[in-house]
């Protein structure tokens, strides 16, 4: 077995396909997907596919409009018991110096201190949690700016 990654209980990750350098993580292992704040989605088609657009202001950086191929639409059920259908899609996550590609929703995630959630099938055979610790990772005053994004 390989080595994994300790990470806090919250920490900096990065959406590199989506032109986040850097997005606020809580790291939940009682969550089983992962989830990404946005603010507006919207759906077309591309190539006979469907796709998902949608805007997201992490922070320090301002609002980001990015979009992904869909990959499926689930219900989740979130902490407080409300069931919402979500769209799905995989994207490259980097997260104590390495990538890997994960799941994740797209939800309203507005009041929330954390615009993202990683859940345990993200950090599956990559990650290790310490809920002692945060920002194992580094802390970020104010990303810049993936290559290529602006």
């Amino acid at each position: 077995m390989s080595s994994r990654i300790v990470v806090g209980w919250r920490e900096w990750a990065a959406l590199p396909a989506l032109g986040l350098a850097a997005v606020r993580a809580k790291i939940d292992t009682g969550a089983r997907s992962s989830a990404l704040h946005v603010d507006a989605q919207w759906r077309f088609v591309e190539g006979g596919a469907p796709w998902v657009g949608f805007r997201l202001s992490p922070g320090l950086d301002g609002a980001v409009d990015a979009q992904a191929p869909v990959v499926d639409e689930r219900v989740v059920v979130d902490s407080g018991g409300h069931r919402t259908l979500r769209v799905f899609l995989r994207t490259p996550l980097r997260l104590g110096g390495i990538e890997c590609e994960i799941e994740v929703n797209l939800a309203d995630r507005r009041g929330m201190r954390f615009p993202m959630l990683l859940g345990r099938t993200a950090l599956a055979g990559a990650f290790t949690v310490d809920p002692s610790r945060s920002f194992l990772h580094g802390r970020r005053r104010r990303a810049a700016p993936l290559p290529g994004t602006q």
